[in-house]
Formats: structure tokens, C-alpha cells, sequence
């Protein structure tokens, strides 16, 4: 197969599809899926190409996005390209010191921002930005500050040069575009210091897409994919591009808290999602399953037994089932698993990769169980996303898959994965010393985490290097395993451990909200608020009882020996989150302190 340049491959999509559907968004105003077809898309890319020009963007310049998923978004990463230029993503809820830094660091000029918070935002800022030039605005509802003189529309920027008089400018441009062009700088959003650019060259995009194709090669141009993930995160970025390089159908989901909408009225072949994804999935089931009784009740737990050997046993590992077996599955398969797997909106599904943490082995179980091929890999911003992945077959439940072709991995002498190839970054922009502490003399990439390969090939990541936590009597605490064991638990939506330097593991926990306030009105526990609830004797002896039976497999010392229970999510807002709902320890750790030290007296 061609992988075209990335500069180009809109207009090579719109010379092979034309007409076909490349694109769709809901329009909010009249709650329907809008269509934009390959040629529609091309155009779009163009007019964008040559309004850029008119801006006044040289090549290599970097420009700011700043947006929830839309369409434009792509339009512009894609005219950027012909152009030779940088796009620089930041995340839609990005706060107003973050946009600042990274505006500042990458020398912006122009911002492409989505809704009225990112316009807010960006010209909040812009008086603070030396370089920062103008706003250009997606959305025709955003109200400007009557200050603002200089901001304008998409539907103007794209009139800068309808005529394409800047035609010889951008296809002078594209004709030099080349593999060593920096493509992207992606800012982590960092569990402790300040943010790093990542460099992403079309290269490493390339490289990957290659990778992936070889690996993922049921995707095809007959897929539909939905948006989950915001397409600043490099997994749906670098996701939506093989997509669109295969000739996917990409159905942008805009509002994150509407694509439970989203996947039935789209009811997608493909998505990536992060595990927590699955985890609600998982839990939602598990829920229906004990509110059923009788016949109805066995027929669910008999189809999920049979699921699972037929799956696990037979087909996991490319051996044909019985007949009897096979058979009995397929009577689920159109019943049970189908109706379970439509009141999601995923009964269409081919395949659905997760990565960005572990996933609970209990929940990769019972996906597969029901006939849904969960993909599980394992990536960074640094290595373009995928380093690794599983299949549909010859999987080991646990493990992150096989390395992709042409990515090394290798290990440290503490463990820590090493990786080295074509689609790992060449470093941090403009940080040189960071770029020297992360790749080594022989260029390898030392991720941080720490993991293993099997003899036949599988990679097992264990825990972060950073996070390990050691006790004050010496033992070292891998915290995500138990978190990721306990977080399936249906009264548990957040957790963290403490156990740095502490004489034994704690948790701050905080509970489903809605699943405590049922359990405590079945159980007629009185309460006037969710505060008093969560320090009810019964409401903490019922946690203990759970987290005990859940923790059971773990050493001693690994064991939760008291918790809290907050009355407060954990939140992007008070800094406890990163923007992919990674949790910042350290900075838990100093907003909780108080309570955390109460769970260790003298």
C-alpha cells in the first residue's frame, strides 16, 4: 500500500472516494449528523492552505489549536502540512497559565480556537503573549470581547484567498515537504513538572501508520469510527490519521459527554477509548445481571460462561471449537450478546483498541467473553502512540500485545522499557537537556515504565517508574495495580494510594455517588447529605468488606489497611488531574494532606 505524505493525502483520498462520505458531525442546531464528503474535505484543506498563506504563516511556523473535535480542527492540521507548518494542539479545557506557557514556548502567532470557553481563554492571554498575533474562531456563536479588534471568523479566514491566488506559494511549499518535517509538537500534559513539547515529525506519523496498518489489517475504507478521545490526545490523533489513510469514515463526537448519544446514532465499527471505558461498560452489566432473577438470570451467566471458553479457551488461541460449543455460542451471539452489545451501540463492531492504563483483567475477561474484539496496546506521545498491541487471535490476557514492526524495545537493568525506531520522537522542543535525560547515547527512548517480555514475545507493563512508592519499613508499592483492581469495584468511580514513606498503604476513595445513595436508601440509612453519608459506620464497614475481598490476592504490605472517602471527585480544576485524567500525585497528595496524615497517627 502508498502512504502518502501527509502534506498531500486529503487531496490523494478526494482523486480515489470523491463523493464519498469522508467526515460527520453533529450539528447542535438542528441535532443531526452533517456529512462532508472527500472532495468537500479536500477543499476545505485547500482553502484552508491558501488562507494561511494570506495570514502571513511561513513554513515551519507553529500554530496554535485549541479545540474540542470538529472538523476544522483537521482542515487545519492538514493545511498546515501542505504548507510545511507546525500544528500545536492543546486540550479544550486547558486553563489560561497552561495556554500562556505553551503560546510562549512554541512562539505562536495565530490560535484556531473551537467554543466559547477556548475563545475566552486565548484572549485572556493575549496581551501576555509576545508573539501571539490573532484568534481565528470555529464557531460563528462565539461571542467576541468588544475589545477585540483583530480575531475573526473561520467562514472569513477561509475567504482570505478564494481564489487561490497564493497557489504557486502552497504548491511550492507541499513540492518540499519531506519526511524530517516537524509535524506536530504535542505538549504533555505531565503528572509533575512543567509541560513538554514532544516533537513529532511526519516521519514518526508515517512510521507508524506503516506499523499499525501491518498489525491492525481488518481496517479497511467499509469502517466507521467514532471520535472518543480528543484528537490533542496522540492515540485518537495518530488513530484518526491511519484512519484517514485507509479511507475510514470519521464521525467526530464533540461533546465528550454526549458520546454515549453518539455511539448509538453512529453505532461505529471502530473507536479507541481508554479502559475506563470499559470499566463503566463492565459495570453496567454486572449491574443488570444482579438486578435479574430466575430463568432470565442463568441464561445471562450461562451465555457469559459459554462466551468465555468458546472466546478464551478456543478462539484466542486460533483453535476451531467443538461444535456443540461453537453452536451454543452463536444462539448467544444473536441473542444475549447482541442485544447487550446494541444497548451500548456497538453491535456493529470490528475491532476496538484501548490504551493510556491498565485494563482490569476481570473486565478484558468479560469483554472478549461477549464477543467484542478489545484491542489492548500500549503507547506513549513519545513513540507516536503505539509501541505494542494484541489482535483478535494468539492474545495473552494482561499483556500490552507484541511490539509493532520496526519498534525496538529492550529493558534496563531496574526494568524500565527502552524503545528505539522509526516512530519514536527525536526529542523535546526546545529542551534540550530533557532531551538528553530521555534519550541516551544510543538512542534509546527510556519511557519511565517499567515492564517485561515474555518468551514468546508479549509485553507486560507493571507499573511507572515514578509512581513506585516506597514504605518507611522498605517495601516497594507498584500503586496502579491495586487501583486498577479496585476501580472495576461498582462503588469505587476514583482512587489513590498513599504509601510514600508511610508505615503502610492508605486510599482516598471517592465513591459512585448515585450507587452509595441507593445502597444506603435500600438499606434505610438515614442521611442529609452526601458528607454524612460517607462517614455512616455502615457505609465505611460495607467499603472495608469489599476492598478486603478485592485485595485479597496482594502481599500484606501491598494491602490498604485504612481509607477515606471524599465527598469530592478528584478534578482538573484543583490540578489533581493531567488532561488525559491521569491522577497527579503529588499534587493529591499536598491537597489532601491533612486528611492523609489523620490515617496516620503516632
Amino acid at each position: 500500500m502508498m502512504y502518502h505524505h501527509l502534506s498531500v493525502l486529503i487531496g490523494h483520498q478526494a482523486a480515489k472516494y470523491g463523493d464519498r462520505t469522508a467526515l460527520k458531525y453533529r450539528d447542535y442546531k438542528s441535532e443531526e449528523w452533517k456529512s462532508i464528503s472527500w472532495n468537500q474535505f479536500s477543499n476545505y484543506v485547500d482553502l484552508s492552505a491558501h488562507a494561511l498563506v494570506s495570514l502571513g504563516v511561513e513554513e515551519t511556523e507553529n500554530i496554535g489549536v485549541f479545540s474540542q473535535n470538529k472538523p476544522e480542527c483537521l482542515f487545519v492540521d492538514f493545511a498546515a502540512f501542505a504548507n510545511r507548518a507546525v500544528t500545536v494542539p492543546f486540550y479544550a479545557t486547558s486553563s489560561p497559565s497552561q495556554i500562556q506557557y505553551m503560546i510562549n514556548d512554541a512562539e505562536i502567532r495565530y490560535v484556531f480556537v473551537g467554543q466559547q470557553y477556548q475563545y475566552d481563554v486565548s484572549f485572556k492571554v493575549l496581551g501576555l503573549c509576545e508573539t501571539f498575533k490573532k484568534i481565528i474562531i470555529f464557531d460563528r456563536e462565539v461571542v467576541r470581547d468588544p475589545r477585540d479588534t483583530s480575531s475573526i471568523y473561520f467562514d472569513e479566514f477561509l475567504e482570505l484567498d478564494r481564489e487561490f491566488k497564493n497557489k504557486a506559494t502552497v504548491t511550492g511549499r507541499t513540492n518540499r515537504a519531506s519526511r524530517e518535517d516537524l509535524a506536530n509538537v504535542l505538549y504533555t500534559s505531565g503528572t509533575t513538572g512543567e509541560p513538554k513539547g514532544v516533537m513529532l515529525h511526519h516521519s514518526n506519523y508515517l512510521d507508524a501508520i506503516k506499523a499499525n496498518d501491518a498489525r491492525l489489517v481488518d481496517l479497511s475504507d467499509k469502517d466507521i469510527m467514532l471520535n472518543f478521545l480528543p484528537l490533542t490526545h496522540i492515540f485518537e490523533k495518530a488513530w484518526t490519521f491511519l484512519c484517514i489513510t485507509k479511507g475510514v469514515q470519521v464521525c467526530m463526537n464533540l461533546v465528550p459527554q454526549d458520546v454515549q448519544t453518539s455511539l448509538k446514532e453512529i453505532r461505529p465499527t471502530v473507536m479507541c477509548s481508554v479502559p475506563r471505558f470499559w470499566e463503566k461498560v463492565y459495570q453496567g452489566v454486572r449491574e443488570k445481571i444482579d438486578e435479574t432473577t430466575g430463568v432470565k438470570k442463568q441464561l445471562m451467566l450461562d451465555a457469559i460462561k459459554v462466551g468465555k471458553k468458546h472466546n478464551l479457551d478456543y478462539v484466542r488461541l486460533g483453535i476451531k471449537p467443538p461444535k456443540w460449543l461453537h453452536l451454543k455460542y452463536k444462539f448467544y451471539e444473536k441473542t444475549v450478546f447482541h442485544l447487550l452489545k446494541k444497548t451500548v451501540g456497538i453491535e456493529n463492531g470490528n475491532f476496538f483498541p484501548a490504551a493510556g492504563a491498565a485494563l482490569p483483567t476481570k473486565v478484558a475477561e468479560f469483554i472478549h467473553s461477549v464477543g467484542v474484539n478489545i484491542i489492548t496496546g500500549y503507547g506513549l506521545t513519545e513513540s507516536t502512540a503505539t509501541v505494542s498491541c494484541t489482535w483478535k487471535t494468539h492474545y495473552e490476557i494482561g499483556s500490552v500485545g507484541k511490539p509493532l514492526e520496526g519498534v525496538e524495545v529492550s529493558f534496563s537493568k531496574e526494568g524500565e522499557i527502552l524503545l528505539r525506531g522509526g516512530s519514536i520522537t527525536k526529542g523535546y522542543y526546545r529542551k534540550p537537556e530533557e532531551t538528553a535525560k530521555a534519550i541516551d547515547k544510543d538512542g534509546w527512548f527510556h519511557t519511565g515504565d517499567v515492564g517485561y517480555m515474555s518468551e514468546d514475545g508479549e509485553l507486560y507493563m507493571t507499573e511507572r517508574l515514578k509512581d513506585l512508592f516506597k514504605t518507611s519499613n522498605g517495601k516497594y508499592i507498584a500503586p496502579q495495580a491495586l487501583e486498577t483492581l479496585l476501580v472495576v469495584d461498582q462503588y469505587i468511580d476514583q482512587i489513590a494510594l498513599i504509601a510514600d514513606q508511610r508505615k503502610y498503604v492508605s486510599a482516598l476513595i471517592v465513591p459512585d455517588y448515585k450507587k452509595v445513595k441507593d445502597y444506603a436508601i435500600s438499606k434505610e440509612i438515614a442521611f442529609t447529605s452526601m458528607e454524612e453519608l460517607l462517614k455512616n459506620e455502615h457505609i465505611i464497614q460495607m467499603f472495608e468488606d469489599r476492598i478486603n475481598t478485592l485485595q485479597q490476592h496482594f502481599a500484606y504490605y501491598e494491602q490498604i489497611k485504612k481509607f477515606t472517602l471524599l465527598d469530592e471527585p478528584f478534578s482538573l480544576e484543583k490540578g489533581e488531574l493531567t488532561n488525559t485524567l491521569k491522577l497527579k500525585r503529588t499534587v493529591v497528595a499536598k491537597n489532601y494532606a491533612d486528611i492523609i496524615d489523620a490515617m496516620y497517627p503516632d
